[in-house]
């Protein structure tokens, strides 16, 4: 069964989303949610990229995120997938509740159930690329492998 998520608000997989209220600290700072550390990123080193980190609401974030009057970092397309990955593991390392929610999800695919957004999500047909979902199932498969070696580290598992 495909697990399907968009809003932050939806329970129990809104948490997958990266207007989610799940703040984490990366860099030295604090970041409120994963969408105000990946649109900050376009912006790296700038005061603008300040100026998004301290947005009151992931939505204004995102909309300093896309100033296209801003320019974007020169190597932005090259970084914006790694950029995203780093999100959204340190966001699930962090946070203990939602880190149970994504191993849940066993061997299921993750798909951002967006129109909108060919690139992150499913997009309008439906067969977009899913960027989000996919680094979301590439976490849980990280995730799972640490606590793995966790559990092979105190003894509480056999080593094979």
């Amino acid at each position: 069964m495909t697990i399907y998520f968009y809003g932050a608000d939806e329970v129990p997989y809104g948490c997958f989303s990266n207007f989610s209220d799940h703040g984490f600290d990366l860099d030295g700072v604090w970041w409120p949610a994963s969408e105000h550390y990946f649109q900050a990123q376009k912006f790296k080193g700038t005061r603008h990229a300040d100026l998004i980190r301290r947005a009151r609401t992931p939505l204004r974030a995102a909309e300093l995120g896309r100033d296209s009057s801003k320019p974007l970092r020169r190597d932005w397309e090259r970084v914006k997938d790694d950029v995203m990955r780093r999100a959204v593991v340190t966001k699930f390392r962090a946070h203990a509740d939602i880190r149970d929610i994504l191993l849940s999800t066993g061997d299921e695919e993750i798909v951002e159930d967006t129109t909108t957004d060919h690139y992150w999500g499913r997009g309008r047909t439906g067969n977009g690329k899913n960027m989000l979902g996919r680094i979301l199932v590439r976490t849980r498969s990280q995730l799972h492998a640490e606590l793995a070696e966790a559990l092979d580290s105190d003894g509480r598992r056999p080593r094979r």
